[in-house]
């Protein structure tokens, strides 16, 4: 096949791009030399500020086909007709660990999709639990301090982890979660993904509901125990990239089914706890799963850093049709999600391939960094205008709704939303298998060992109050195994 010539970015060719240019054949290197330059200049910023959070992550394209009808629910077009079907984008992801962490450390995974629909894109932002440690995003910044690094050591700390949890009972929950084989799992083929946050769905009535995503492995649940979790980070700690591409590149695409929980705003009303609580799951018995859609994932992107590391994802990028909720923690990151990109991608990190939508932009968002004017090349920059053809459209009008209350003030997350136990309580004693539960035990001991430090009993103590109010036999397995002999005093705080 004919070659192609060697061009600077400029779009020059050249010829030299092994020897630089010298005052001889020993002599000193020319600032001329402009190949040199622009490949070494190049070079040094080939990386972008990695993510605080998700920061090692693997993407892939594929395609979601709508497979049962919920038009009855939405007026977003893409699931206005079962058969539907868009192309889409996922990414997962450790949440605590840094770019080159081990692929199977203990931690929640991020599961991030980005459909790209006809109505915008619609991202929809979760992890691989239903729940999460912390239920206002005020206090999200102070739970990730504790799962990175101590300021002075530059090391991970069981102590700074398991005071924070025992300081926030709200994360128990989540924690168990965390504590069992699931903060390991088997890659990321053999996980369920969750919009965890409570959103909104609204019909062409312009009636609401609230509901809540999931997605359903096809492949089966599998998990790594710790010590095999362990071991693999030693052997491959690219293990779910590798996993994940080798799957797609022998034709065995991941699947995943989509479900919705449906709950109308009367129930919303009598429910049990705040709805709107992330901490909390509504149980399938009361809120039984919808069948949605399926998605496939059949494509590793050509180039990991242009797809994967430069994608952005936002639970503010929503489609008519689909809304948020009162979640403290969901309106928080409404906002610093997309500020995040801003920072680490740029101001105009939306016109690149992975996150660019393929239909229709149109707006007056100009200039930046990276700015490209394909989408409006000479069109005013103002609104309105006598000159462009842009009209807003009646359709897309936002949901109007009335408030609770007009009073405002720092409400207590917590105030009439306290009982942070029952459910951690039923997941050990309902949910969990014997085998689960005698993993989960082992892995919290392990972890909880690693508290030294002048605190270490007060902390073990005050997280061993918790275990005892979720569930009796659990505290008295975690409290034996720990060698902590417990008082009356522990016990009452566990009635």
């Amino acid at each position: 096949m004919d070659s192609k010539k060697l061009t600077l970015s400029n779009g020059a060719p050249y010829y030299e791009h092994q020897d630089s240019q010298t005052v001889g054949p020993r002599g000193p290197v020319l600032l001329q030399d402009f190949v040199l330059q622009e490949n070494l200049a190049h070079f040094v910023r080939e990386r972008i500020p990695e993510r605080i959070v998700h920061a090692k992550g693997t993407g892939a394209y594929g395609t979601f086909t709508v497979t049962h009808d919920i038009s009855h629910y939405t007026k977003a077009k893409l699931f206005s007709k079962v058969g539907n079907s868009c192309r889409m984008f996922a990414r997962f992801s450790t949440v605590g660990g840094e770019k080159g962490s081990a692929d199977t450390a203990r931690d929640p995974r991020g599961f991030a999709l980005k459909f790209y629909t006809e109505d915008g894109n619609w991202d929809l932002v979760g992890n691989n639990t239903p729940v999460f440690f912390i239920k206002d995003a005020k206090k999200f910044p102070d739970f990730i301090h504790t799962q990175k690094r101590v300021p002075k050591t530059n090391l991970k700390s069981a102590t700074m982890m398991w005071d924070f949890w025992s300081l926030n009972p709200e994360s128990l929950h989540q924690v168990l979660i965390l504590m069992s084989d699931r903060g390991t799992p088997y890659g990321y083929r053999h996980m369920h993904g969750f919009g965890s946050h409570t959103f909104s769905m609204i019909n062409d009535k312009n009636e609401r509901v609230w509901v809540k995503f999931h997605m359903k492995t096809k492949q089966g649940i599998k998990n790594f125990t710790d010590a095999e979790a362990v071991k693999m980070a030693g052997e491959n700690p690219d293990f779910a990239q590798e996993d994940m591409c080798n799957a797609i590149e022998e034709g065995n695409f991941p699947k995943w089914t989509m479900y919705i929980q449906v709950m109308t705003e009367e129930q919303a009303r009598d429910f049990r706890w705040n709805p709107f609580d992330i901490t909390k799951v509504w149980f399938q018995g009361d809120f039984p799963l919808i069948e949605v859609g399926e998605m496939e994932l059949n494509e590793i992107p050509v180039n990991y850093f242009a797809h994967v590391e430069q994608s952005t994802f936002s639970p503010s990028n929503l489609i008519n049709g689909i809304s948020f909720s009162p979640d403290k923690m969901l309106q928080g990151r409404l906002f610093s999600y997309p500020d995040a990109h801003r920072y680490r991608v740029g101001v105009n990190a939306h016109h690149l391939e992975v996150n660019r939508c393929p239909f229709a932009v149109n707006n007056y968002q100009r200039d930046g960094f990276m700015a490209d004017s394909s989408y409006y090349q000479d069109k005013p920059n103002y609104h309105p205008n006598s000159f462009d053809d842009i009209k807003p459209d009646s359709s897309y009008k936002n949901y109007e709704y009335e408030l609770d209350s007009a009073h405002v003030a720092n409400y207590s997350r917590n105030e009439n939303d306290d009982d942070h136990y029952t459910q951690p309580g039923l997941l050990y004693s309902k949910a969990m298998s014997p085998e689960d539960r005698h993993n989960l035990v082992n892995n919290i001991v392990g972890s909880m060992k690693g508290i030294t430090g002048p605190k270490r009993d007060e902390i073990i103590n005050r997280q061993l109050c918790h275990f005892f109010r979720a569930n009796i036999e659990l505290g008295m397995k975690v409290a034996t195994q720990l060698n902590v002999v417990i008082d009356a005093n522990m016990m009452n705080h566990s009635k």
